[in-house]
Order: C-alpha cells, then structure tokens, then sequence
C-alpha cells in the first residue's frame, strides 16, 4: 500500500510562520533546507550560537499563541514575515535582529519572558529533536482527529514538514525503527512526535480555540506525526509515492 505526497512546509524561524513548497531536495542527516534555520531566544534562555538547545529556551507558539497566525517566505538569507496584526517585515535574521525585535514585540504577552536574540547554529536546523529532523505527517489521521472532535481543523496546527494521504489512520506510527521512502528520499522513522499547546491553536487567527491536544489524550497519548532521519538524499515533490520500504 502506498500514499501520495500532498503537502511539504517549511519553518524558516522556529514558531515564527511557515511556508508551502511545491518541490524540496534534501541531504542525509540534514533538515528540511531552510526549516527552522533560526530560533528566538527569550530572556531566560541559555541558546547561543554554538550548539542545538531543548525548545524551552526559546519563544514558541505554546507559550505566545499569536505567532501561530504568522507567514513566511525565505529568499537567501531575507526573511518575510506577515501577521494579521502587523505590517509585513522583511528582514535578514543574521543581520537585523533589532528590527525583528521591534516587530514581534507587540504580539507577546507581557506576563512571557520577552524575546531578546535569534540563534542559528551553522549547518543545523533547530527542530525539536535532538538530531535534525524531518516530520511526516498523516492525512488519514488528521481526520481522525476532527471527526473525533465533530469539526474542521486547519493542518497547518501541526507545523510539520511532509503531508501525505491514502494509507490508514496512525499507520505511520508502525513505522518506528523502519525505512520509508517519499520520491526519491529514504527515511529512517526514529520517533513519535509528542504535541503541546501550540496544536490548540487556530493558525489563521492565533487564538487557542479547540481541545486538539485533549482529543489526541483519549487514545492514550499526545502523539502526532513522525520524526524521521534523511539517510537517503534526493528530491521529493507533491503528488510523489510515499511507501514503507
């Protein structure tokens, strides 16, 4: 049985807007090019530009539900960024951090440690996992959670990187320890991706507006997507096969 490729996202600065593509080439052991290049550090964090850092050092859509509403476009090293509340910015994020700063700053509550540095680690995309990763996500599941809810759900709650449809709800969850291959990439699955307050949130609006992460805790976990290792580069584009290897 096989699936289709039916979206690929990236997120050029952690928790601060995402982008569709319509094509991707990736490299073993790397990321998504340009997701999650940047990250914000907040007030409180120990992030700095020499290793990857656990997310609770940084400013995230778990903590700031207004920079779910966020958009990105990445072009070189520039930055775009639209937000309902604000005027577009583009910006370069390695050079015009204070212009960012300025921007954002109006979005976060008062009662948050404040933004105060973007971080990039060379060569190293700041997902979540401790190891660059690349998130695959399940149309059939994704379903499953709205009809459990009784209403729509935008997937862009997810934030992830790959979207596929036609094969069955939580399948990719039996892809732990396995080989996959969508178009021309392998991946080795590593792991469930446990989920926070941030899928609450309606990525139009930024306001927490449904019991997503409540619904997903009646099957017993907080667990949607896989994290998955690129051990085979190439190209992946939409519509492309997606099957366990």
């Amino acid at each position: 049985m096989t699936g289709k490729v039916t979206g690929l996202w990236r997120h050029p600065i952690k928790s601060h807007g995402r982008e569709a593509l319509n094509s991707v080439t990736l490299s073993p052991g790397q990321t998504m090019p340009g997701d999650r290049v940047w990250a914000v550090a907040h007030e409180k964090s120990r992030a700095d530009n020499s290793a990857w850092a656990p997310c609770q050092n940084f400013t995230l859509v778990s903590k700031v539900p207004a920079l779910m509403a966020m958009r990105a476009r990445l072009r070189g090293e520039d930055v775009t960024l639209s937000h309902p509340n604000r005027p577009d910015l583009t910006f370069a994020p390695d050079r015009e951090e204070a212009l960012f700063l300025d921007w954002v700053k109006p979005l976060m509550p008062e009662n948050r440690a404040q933004s105060t540095r973007i971080v990039r680690v060379p060569g190293r995309g700041m997902t979540d996992s401790d190891f660059p990763s690349v998130t695959l996500c399940n149309m059939s599941s994704h379903r499953a959670v709205e009809q459990k809810m009784g209403r729509d759900l935008s997937p862009l709650r997810w934030r992830s990187n790959i979207w596929f449809d036609g094969l069955p709800v939580w399948e990719e969850f039996d892809w732990i320890g396995r080989e996959v291959q969508v178009g021309e990439v392998v991946f080795a699955i590593r792991e469930r991706t446990e989920r926070c307050m941030s899928v609450n949130t309606n990525p139009e609006t930024g306001i927490r507006d449904a019991e997503t992460l409540g619904t997903l805790d009646t099957w017993g976990h907080r667990d949607f997507s896989v994290r998955a290792e690129v051990i085979q580069g190439g190209d992946i584009r939409i519509g492309d096969e997606v099957r366990a290897l």
